[in-house]
């Protein structure tokens, strides 16, 4: 204990940049048991949710003819996830566009969110750099694929690890390849969103340190964050559109089950 004492004193006075991914309780909630605590977590996809939605409610509230800047972004938003839902899935994956703009909108949002909170320290949290949240969410949309499957196909879908034009000799490699791929997306899915999130907030509260730790000559680490500022908010916005293109890739094999 004096040996971690001594090293803390030593060398972490500093600002941690992995502070501000740590999860606080809010209000504890003790359910039958089980730990249900309202966390920071907790309140920012509740944030989320309620920004998105006034956004979306006030933009269209008057469904003018010649939009406005919010209702065209609103419009724009909408007509983007629409066609790609379209040109991926095509006209049977309509009926889940819904789903796939839900999702594209709460995980931008959540991306959103910690970069507009990331100046604010203590209060900072993005939501999307934990493993955890990514994952659910993922293993969610893993799930509800494979019941769609199956429910479309019948054992028919087991056809998707069966692709056509494989010599007998090489298919049971290739069968056992295709499950190890198709079991692996809820894992490369959360990882990619999750980690890019995650370096790019660790990188600027590393920069933001160096710049309040140098005082004036913080000049250069201030400069190098702006680009990088920009460049982790596209970060944000590609990494909504590549989950919402991959959600659709697999609702694809799942209804048109092309192999």
């Amino acid at each position: 204990m004096a040996a971690e004492t001594q090293i803390e004193q030593a060398g972490g006075s500093g600002p941690n940049p992995m502070a501000q991914f740590e999860v606080k309780r809010i209000f504890d909630i003790d359910l039958m048991g089980y730990d249900a605590s309202f966390t920071n977590s907790s309140l920012f996809m509740i944030l989320g949710v309620v920004l998105t939605s006034t956004f979306l409610i006030f933009a269209m509230r008057k469904k003018s003819m010649i939009p406005g800047r919010l209702q065209s972004i609103a419009e724009l938003s909408y007509n983007f996830i629409y066609d790609m839902v379209l040109s991926a899935i095509g006209p049977k994956g309509i009926k889940y566009f819904p789903f796939v703009f839900t999702l594209f909108l709460f995980i931008l949002a959540m991306n959103m969110l910690g970069m507009f909170t990331l100046p604010l320290g203590h209060l900072s949290f993005t939501v999307t750099s934990h493993i955890i949240v990514t994952f659910a969410i993922a293993m969610a949309i893993f799930l509800g694929v494979t019941v769609i499957g199956f429910k479309n196909h019948g054992f028919g879908f087991l056809k998707l690890f069966v692709p056509s034009g494989v010599p007998a000799l090489l298919l049971p490699l290739i069968i056992v390849i295709e499950i190890i791929s198709y079991l692996s997306r809820p894992i490369s899915l959360s990882v990619r969103l999750f980690a890019n999130m995650m370096v790019g907030h660790t990188l600027l509260k590393v920069l933001g340190s160096f710049v309040a730790a140098l005082g004036v000559a913080g000049i250069g680490p201030l400069l190098l964050m702006i680009p990088f500022t920009g460049l982790e908010i596209l970060v944000a916005f590609l990494q909504a559109f590549v989950f919402a293109v991959l959600t659709c890739i697999y609702l694809n094999d799942a209804i048109n089950l092309h192999h």
